[in-house]
């Protein structure tokens, strides 16, 4: 089956040259993490996807990065070693099978002009292919520069897309390279009790919603009885019957008066519920892990409390985005790195795995 254009993007820049570019969120999301690496020395990743052709269009899909190990700088001279390439392909192998390598990107500070028969060898050496990719990012003004080999030299492109898709490979090579350790099953249970525990959320939302429904039914049906007693009455003229459905009416009054009461007792205790649900939600969390689902000790084990954020009363994920990086920018990145597919649904206490 032919490849299709994604459908969930967002346009960098112009993006009328080809080949189209794209290049898959977690990408995006580590190499700017990358950026933050940079000091004296450039860091540098090789990007893994396809060179394809779409509707008669040629497009270069990124759809992973592999930090290269070490990047050799001279003054101005730029080198990259056999070794080094070597085993970034060796990487690829391991977390991308079914991917080629379609380019490289350096991160730097501001140093692209004096590099550029520097990078250009480098570039004809590893990636001689035509639509290869380069791409420089300047950790100082937070800038970046698309380039594709074309007709024998690199060329500077207009622009580029961002494109959202699950990338479970991408995300296992994050959390491989974050403490250097072997991707093991126990890393998938944190997520699976996150979205155990949201359904349970749901479901308790979802009864509480279906039972004021049925008292406002029940409510609403008790008071048009009343209406229409109330009319029938006009329509009496013997005492006695009025005496009889005045005598109804004050029943059914009662009625309604303790069934009023006996709701609001129990709107009482389903707002008393709401706090301890909130207050509780850890409790929650902990009795859906203690079925079905394993402990997550493994995971706590490997990685270190900085690498966590806990969720405290109040928080949301623009909250704790801004809180840690200053912006509400990573809230998706902290989405796909803890599999969250609804951001509302967090609950105290929670360790949420930092981007």
């Amino acid at each position: 089956m032919e490849k299709q254009f994604p459908k969930n993007v967002r346009q960098i820049g112009n993006v009328s040259d080809e080949p189209k570019i794209y290049v898959e969120d977690y990408v995006d999301t580590y190499l700017n993490q990358l950026c933050e690496k940079v000091s004296e020395n450039p860091e540098a990743a090789m990007l893994v996807g396809e060179i394809l052709t779409v509707d008669g269009q040629g497009v270069v899909f990124v759809s992973g990065a592999i930090r290269l190990r070490e990047v050799e700088v001279n003054g101005t001279e730029l080198r990259i070693s056999d070794e080094v390439w070597h085993e970034a392909d060796e990487e690829r192998k391991r977390f991308f099978p079914t991917s080629d390598a379609v380019g490289w990107c350096l991160l730097e500070s501001g140093r692209l002009m004096s590099r550029s028969r520097e990078i250009s060898g480098i570039h004809e050496k590893s990636f001689s292919r035509s639509d290869t990719v380069f791409v420089w990012k300047d950790t100082v003004e937070k800038e970046e520069v698309f380039y594709a080999y074309k007709y024998g030299e690199l060329m500077q492109m207009g622009g580029h897309y961002i494109y959202y898709e699950k990338n479970p490979s991408m995300q296992e090579y994050m959390i491989n390279t974050r403490k250097k350790i072997g991707v093991t099953p126990s890393e998938m249970v944190e997520d699976r009790a996150a979205k155990d525990f949201r359904s349970v959320v749901r479901e308790k939302l979802e009864d509480k919603e279906q039972k004021q429904n049925s008292r406002f039914v029940y409510l609403t049906s008790t008071l048009l009885v009343i209406v229409v007693l109330a009319i029938g009455i006009s329509t009496v003229n013997n005492y006695d019957k009025m005496e009889a459905v005045q005598s109804s009416l004050e029943a059914l009054s009662r009625s309604v008066g303790n069934d009023s009461s006996e709701a609001e007792e129990d709107e009482g205790m389903i707002n008393t519920e709401d706090v301890s649900d909130q207050e509780g939600e850890t409790r929650d969390a902990e009795q859906v892990s203690a079925g079905t689902v394993p402990e997550t000790s493994t995971i706590q084990e490997q990685l270190s409390e900085d690498d966590y954020y806990v969720v405290q009363k109040g928080d949301t994920l623009d909250s704790i985005s801004e809180k840690l990086y200053g912006d509400s920018s990573h809230v998706e990145a902290i989405c796909k790195m803890n599999g969250l597919t609804d951001g509302n649904l967090i609950y105290i206490g929670q360790n949420l795995l930092l981007p």
